[in-house]
């Protein structure tokens, strides 16, 4: 037992090693967007799809293809437009003539979703049966064309971007399907600082050689570790007390919640904060989840879990503020109280 204990914690050791020589190795081509990083990584390693949400030309498909490269996984990009089809990204099953025996038969052409590393670029510019045909891929790992059934490569994650601007002529993800993204990731803009080293970097004829850090069956062995990451039970308390919060017909619930809320977030807003917490927590080199792990992937968990109402809208109150008075509102654990005033 002592044996398995230390070598479950040698792994989670390798593995922070690892974080940080991929952010190291992240940082030579992205300049800052250290949480977007961190939580990209989380979400791979706890076998999560991603939303990033980002204006054009902040880097998000140059980050993705850095990511695969490190990782040394094979990687598509999809650019979304209003004429995909779903064959278009699925594949499709095409006529063919058999030398063997002379007569033609159906064989399939796997389309771009079968990679390791999807990213599907503005997927709001596609109509819902396209969109639906990624989000079945996601969920269910493979592709059904015709009556076969196609399973797709792993490890498998999909990234999909999403412009907040130009909203004219797009399709948006209804709330069903957006709750199969863990994280919808806020990609903001770089600071002064780093957009100078972003124009030094970009404009000169400096290349830069990437070194692959892990393979799809290292990262499959990762992605197990994680789900050994221990939970106390007061930390489960903590997520479904937080998730809870955010429904307006739950009693309980704080004041402003109806206020500002039509609808909350569902159970599997509890399964992917636990899981996001388990992930930070192991990229931090511990084998154990606290309160402030749950704190952290808050954000990127429930932003597009939660709907707002009219007033929230009217006085410009988004779902990251509202996070943020949930997390203020919502007691801490009583063990987790009791250890902080006991530190102190």
């Amino acid at each position: 037992m002592h044996d398995a204990a230390k070598n479950e914690a040698e792994l989670v050791q390798d593995l922070a090693a690892v974080y940080r020589r991929m952010t190291e190795q992240i940082g030579r081509v992205i300049v800052g967007q250290n949480e977007v990083v961190e939580q990209l990584l989380m979400a791979l390693f706890s076998r999560g799809h991603c939303l990033l949400v980002g204006v054009p030309g902040l880097a998000k498909t140059l980050l993705v293809s850095t990511v695969s490269k490190i990782l040394h996984l094979s990687f598509k990009r999809i650019q979304f437009t209003p004429d995909l089809m779903p064959a278009d990204i699925t594949g499709t099953d095409i006529l063919q003539d058999d030398a063997e025996t002379g007569r033609r038969k159906f064989v399939f052409l796997p389309g771009p979703v079968f990679a390791n590393m999807v990213l599907a670029d503005e997927i709001n510019r596609t109509p819902p049966k396209t969109q639906a045909a990624l989000l079945e891929a996601m969920q269910e790992h493979h592709v059904t064309a015709g009556s076969h059934t196609y399973p797709l490569p792993q490890p498998f994650f999909v990234l999909a971007t999403q412009n907040p601007i130009e909203q004219e002529g797009t399709y948006p993800l209804p709330e069903a399907q957006l709750d199969r993204f863990m994280f919808n990731i806020k990609v903001g803009y770089p600071d002064r600082a780093e957009e100078m080293e972003i124009m030094k970097r970009t404009t000169s004829s400096q290349r830069v050689e990437l070194q692959p850090l892990l393979d799809g069956e290292q990262i499959q062995r990762l992605q197990e570790v994680v789900r050994q990451v221990v939970v106390a039970d007061h930390v489960f308390a903590y997520v479904a007390d937080l998730v809870r919060a955010t429904r307006p017909r739950e009693s309980g619930a704080p004041k402003f919640v109806p206020e500002l809320l039509s609808w909350g977030a569902g159970p599997r807003a509890c399964q992917y904060m636990i899981l996001g917490g388990k992930a930070r927590a192991i990229l931090n080199g511990r084998l154990h989840v606290t309160t402030e792990d749950i704190r952290s992937v808050a954000y990127p968990v429930l932003r597009h879990r939660l709907v707002t109402t009219f007033n929230a809208d009217a006085e410009g109150i988004g779902t990251d503020e509202i996070v943020r008075r949930l997390i203020e509102t919502i007691p801490l654990p009583q063990e987790e109280a009791a250890a902080k005033v006991k530190r102190a």
